[in-house]
C-alpha cells in the first residue's frame, strides 16, 4: 500500500524525523491560506499523488508570494499529471502540498528496502541527489552507498557509516545519525517494504531534512496497523484492483486484452509468459487462490470481464485444495448471469477434472476447452483477435 507525500511526513513527524513546515491544501485559496500561514518569502507547491518523478512531470511549483501559491495550485487541481512512473494517462491531482522554501547547500538520496535476495533489509544512500536511483545505480554505481542490516535494529555504527559515507559536514554528523536510526526504526516497526527520501536535505545551517517521502507498506501485514490502513487512497487506485481487494483476489490491472484467472502466483505469472510467446498480451494478473469457493470465483470472473480491455478469457485452474468441479460451476453460473459474450478459454488439470469438464460441456455455453496450458494460451490469443 502507498501513501502521500504529506502522510509519509507526517508519520516521520512521529518519529522524530525533521521534515520542512507544510500544510495540504484541496482549493487554490488554501494553498494561498497556508502560504500565508508559513510566511517565509518562498514556498513550494507540490502534486500529490502515488508515483514518483512529479518533478519532471512538472508537479513542484515555486511561488513567491500566497496569490501565486493559489496561481501554482489552480494550475495542478483537478488536473492529470503525467509523470514516467503514472503512464501516459497521469494521475489527477486532488490535493497539494504548500511547503516552506528553504536554503539549500546540497541534496542526497536515502532509502530502505527489503532485499530479498539477502533476505534483509538494506539501506542505500548516495551523495548524488534528486536522481532516480536505477538511473545512479547503472550510470554511477560508485556513488551508491549499501548497507544490510540483520535483525531488526540498526548498530549505531551503520547509522555513522551512512552519515560519514555521504560526506557530510562534521556539524551535521549527528544529526544525520539520528535520522538513519530513526527512519529504520519507522521501516521496522510499521512494517514498510519502502522508505525512500529523494531528495535527502542538507540545508545552509547544517540541517538535515526529509524533501520527500515515498513509503509503501506490506499488505499482508496492515491488520496489525489499522492506522495506516485509515492513510489509503483508493482514489490513486484502479477501480477494479479496489473491488478485487474487498475479495481478498490477487488482481493487478495490465494492457493487454487477454484476460486471465489462475489459482496460484506462480502459475499466474507463468500463464502471462505462455501469452506472450504465443504472441499476445495479458490483460491482468489475477490469482484466485487455491482455497477459492464458488462466490468468490463469480466475484473474480465479474471483476475480470467488466475491463473494457479484455477481448477473451484464459481460465487456467490446477485443482487441488480449488476442485475443478467448483471452479466450473462458478464460470458456468457467472457467464449465464453476466450474460456474457467474450470468448473463453479454459484450461484445467487435477481434482474432479473430468467432472469439471462435464459441468462446462454441458452447460449449454460458448465455452472452449483446452487441452494443455500452450493449446489455451493459443486458443485465447487467436480469439482476443
Amino acid at each position: 500500500m502507498k501513501i502521500h507525500e504529506y502522510q509519509g511526513k507526517e508519520l516521520f513527524r512521529g518519529y522524530g524525523i525533521p521534515v520542512p513546515n507544510g500544510i495540504v491544501a484541496s482549493t487554490p485559496e488554501e494553498a494561498k491560506a497556508a502560504a500565508q500561514k508559513l510566511g517565509t518569502p518562498i514556498v513550494v507547491v507540490k502534486a500529490q499523488i502515488h508515483a514518483g518523478g512529479r518533478g519532471k512531470g512538472g508537479g513542484i511549483k515555486i511561488a513567491k508570494s500566497p496569490d501565486e501559491a493559489a496561481a501554482k495550485a489552480k494550475e495542478l487541481l483537478g488536473k492529470p499529471l503525467v509523470t514516467p512512473q503514472t503512464g501516459p494517462e497521469g494521475k489527477i491531482v486532488n490535493k497539494v502540498l504548500v511547503e516552506q522554501g528553504l536554503d539549500i547547500a546540497k541534496e542526497y538520496y536515502l532509502g530502505i528496502v527489503l532485499d530479498r535476495q539477502a533476505s534483509m533489509p538494506v539501506i542505500m544512500a548516495s551523495s548524488e541527489g534528486g536522481m532516480d536511483i536505477e538511473t545512479l545505480a547503472k550510470e554511477k554505481p560508485e556513488k551508491l552507498l549499501k548497507i544490510h542490516v540483520r535483525g531488526d535494529r540498526l548498530i549505531p555504527f551503520q547509522a555513522r557509516a551512512i552519515a560519514y559515507g555521504l560526506g557530510l559536514p562534521a556539524e551535521s554528523i549527528k544529526k544525520a545519525v539520528h535520522f538513519v536510526t530513526e527512519l529504520f526504526r519507522l521501516f521496522i516497526e510499521k512494517d514498510a517494504s519502502l522508505a525512500e527520501i529523494n531528495p535527502l536535505l542538507l540545508t545552509k545551517q547544517g540541517d538535515v531534512l526529509a524533501l520527500d517521502a515515498k513509503i509503501n507498506f506490506d499488505d499482508n501485514a496492515l491488520f496489525r496497523h489499522p492506522e495506516i490502513l485509515e492513510l489509503r487512497d483508493i482514489t490513486e487506485e484502479d477501480p477494479l484492483e479496489v473491488e478485487a481487494s474487498k475479495y481478498n483476489l490477487n488482481y493487478v490491472k495490465l494492457d493487454g486484452t487477454v484476460g486471465c484467472m489462475v489459482n496460484g502466483a506462480g502459475l499466474a505469472m507463468a500463464t502471462m509468459d505462455i501469452i506472450k510467446f504465443v504472441g499476445g498480451k495479458p490483460a491482468n494478473f489475477l490469482d484466485v487462490g487455491g482455497g477459492a469457493k464458488k462466490d468468490q470465483i463469480m466475484n473474480a470472473f465479474r471483476i475480470l470481464t467488466s475491463d473494457k480491455d479484455v477481448k477473451a478469457v484464459m481460465i487456467n485452474i490446477f485443482g487441488g485444495i480449488l476442485r475443478c468441479d467448483v471452479l466450473a460451476q462458478g464460470v458456468v453460473e457467472t457467464a449465464r448471469e453476466l450474460n456474457l459474450q467474450l470468448p473463453v478459454v479454459v484450461r484445467m488439470e487435477g481434482t474432479n477434472v473430468d467432472q469439471g469438464k462435464e459441468i462446462l460441456r454441458s452447460s449449454g455455453l460458448k465455452l472452449t476447452i483446452a487441452e494443455d496450458m500452450k493449446d489455451a494460451a493459443e486458443k485465447a490469443v487467436a480469439a482476443a483477435k
